[in-house]
């Protein structure tokens, strides 16, 4: 493994270009402060540099609520737990201690949406881990559909996307007036369940007429898993533990 010295003194650190991003962004993006201890701690599990835009942000930041709240992105856990927003460490179920052998399950969950919809980094070829994609594509496993994508491109250039505002062309369908409201003020580790159910036809026929449920994102990323087995016997594997 390299030392935490290693990933942190690198020439052309990815800070600078997204601090920027952040403050730029296209979409409202509310920034905890980081914890520094545990997000150097994170860093060293995850052995990426601060010269990647994943170090960089695990390093500097305490995650953030992307596009109000719609789309929480994992960083380092949040100083003082400000909206019980996790880190990527306990998203991911990193050991207490830093262990050259783990590996995370399939990939790393760097983001959820308030659907339960998930972000991974693919961490192995279709054959390991079961996902489409390349290892290092983000894919991302879809409430509506309940199955995985490849999204065609890497975290940094992800994470730019969703600062520029691509969100609002990805959840097209998937969001009804005054969605805002209701998600704007939701803790980190709280999502949204709907009635009918987001995979149903009936859901898309009036998607402002359902009903829709605050919940635990570890009791909605549950459901959507229990389903998944229901209805085809396939696993999508590994979720995130939030």
């Amino acid at each position: 493994m390299r030392e935490l010295s290693e990933l942190i003194e690198v020439e052309n650190p990815a800070w600078p270009v997204l601090g920027e991003e952040l403050r730029a962004a296209a979409v409202p993006v509310e920034l905890p402060d980081a914890d520094a201890g545990r997000g150097a701690a994170a860093l060293l599990q995850t052995q990426v540099t601060a010269r990647s835009f994943l170090g960089a942000f695990l390093l500097h930041s305490g995650g953030a609520f992307v596009d109000d709240g719609w789309l929480r992105v994992y960083g380092s856990p949040a100083a003082g737990d400000p909206r019980r927003l996790p880190g990527l460490a306990q998203v991911n179920g990193y050991p207490a201690e830093v262990d050259p052998h783990w590996r995370p399950e399939g990939g790393l969950v760097v983001a959820h949406d308030v659907l339960g919809g998930v972000f991974m980094i693919q961490g192995g070829t279709t054959e390991e881990v079961g996902l489409p994609g390349q290892p290092g594509e983000m894919v991302y496993f879809a409430p509506d559909s309940l199955r995985w994508d490849a999204l065609g491109a890497g975290y940094a250039a992800w994470l730019s996307w969703t600062l520029s505002g691509g969100t609002e062309e990805f959840y097209e369908g998937l969001r009804w007036p005054g969605w805002r409201d209701e998600v704007r003020d939701l803790d980190g580790d709280r999502g949204l369940t709907l009635y009918p159910p987001l995979w149903s036809a009936e859901a898309h026929q009036d998607l402002a007429g359902t009903s829709r449920r605050v919940v635990a994102m570890a009791e909605l990323l549950g459901l959507e898993r229990e389903t998944c087995r229901e209805f085809d016997g396939a696993d999508p594997g590994f979720l995130g533990t939030v």
